[in-house]
């Protein structure tokens, strides 16, 4: 009787997620909340039944061995990789045996992550972010925002793991819409400026941004130099546009976020990674800066407008 009594008082254990990011937790508010949304709608209270270990490169990549070693020290129940697909692969090489969830862009079965999308296969499975699949729709859209635009910059990391993906989509994109293509390589955000500065002085009509981990960790640095610029920029996340940014196309990463925590409950409850397919994102969304475009003296037409998500006034 003693010994049953002894076993119902031992208290649960409580789980412990690793929360792995490339970029600082306070530049990326927007998806923590999210994902703890996500949790709190299974029943996930933090500090109360489940234990968030946060760790953060801040924008410095090499760090993530080391982070992801620390959450590995620690035991946790299961890690969640974000910012891309650099982080997800140093979560990878760094256990074989803690659950993975990742949320990630570019051909995750390319660069090695997983099996296939149906069956990703080891340690790992999570949500696909489709960033190299974007390119033609922004592109697209430019174009219905700025008529007149002949000539569009891209900017990139060719050292970027999707760059060559995305930029095989955007120079497919642009041949069909009739666009003339400049590419302007980024490998250290030193180089921005000067990058920026290549836009003005080519005449180029309107700028595309690629998706790339570096980016997002200046997504200040990179809005503002695009507002000086005076000409249409086009982000891949609407981080960059709530940061003064003309405008994005891009995945609701909120609605992203707080999936990933469907994927959380299930490892927790018993589910293995490699039975879980990645989920593809079902939600996209157009967010335009209005205040921007004022400010540059840009004119959205009202038929774009209309078609935005969210409009920043």
């Amino acid at each position: 009787m003693e010994s049953a009594l002894s076993e119902a008082q031992q208290p649960t254990k409580v789980p412990r997620i690793g929360y792995l990011a490339g970029t600082s937790l306070s530049a990326q508010s927007t998806r923590t909340e999210a994902f703890r949304q996500g949790l709190r709608e299974l029943g996930y209270m933090e500090g109360k039944n489940i234990v968030i270990e946060w760790r953060s490169a801040e924008g410095k990549l090499d760090r993530l061995p080391a982070l992801v070693a620390e959450l590995v020290r620690l035991k946790v129940d299961v890690i969640v990789s974000t910012g891309g697909a650099v982080t997800a692969l140093a979560a990878k090489s760094a256990t074989t045996t803690i659950p993975i969830v990742f949320i990630a862009g570019g051909d995750l079965v390319n660069i090695g992550l997983i099996a296939s999308l149906a069956r990703p296969g080891g340690n790992l499975t999570g949500l696909s972010l489709l960033s190299i699949e974007m390119g033609a729709k922004r592109l697209e859209l430019l174009k219905e925002a700025f008529p007149k635009v002949r000539r569009v910059a891209v900017l990139g990391n060719p050292a970027g793991p999707s760059y060559a993906n995305q930029l095989k989509e955007t120079q497919a994109a642009a041949k069909a819409f009739g666009l003339q293509l400049q590419i302007l390589e980024v490998r250290d955000p030193k180089n921005f400026e000067s990058a920026f500065s290549a836009v003005n002085q080519r005449g180029i009509g309107a700028l595309l941004v690629l998706s790339d981990p570096m980016f997002h960790a200046q997504q200040k640095q990179i809005a503002d130099l695009a507002a000086k610029s005076r000409v249409p920029v086009m982000f891949f996340d609407r981080e960059f546009v709530e940061a003064g940014g003309l405008m994005s196309y891009a995945t609701n990463i909120a609605d992203v976020f707080r999936r990933a925590a469907t994927y959380v409950d299930k490892i927790l409850k018993g589910a293995t990674p490699a039975d879980l397919p990645v989920e593809q994102p079902m939600k996209f969304e157009l967010v335009i800066n209005l205040k921007t475009a004022k400010q540059i003296g840009l004119t959205i037409p009202p038929n774009v407008l209309a078609r935005a998500d969210k409009v920043i006034r």
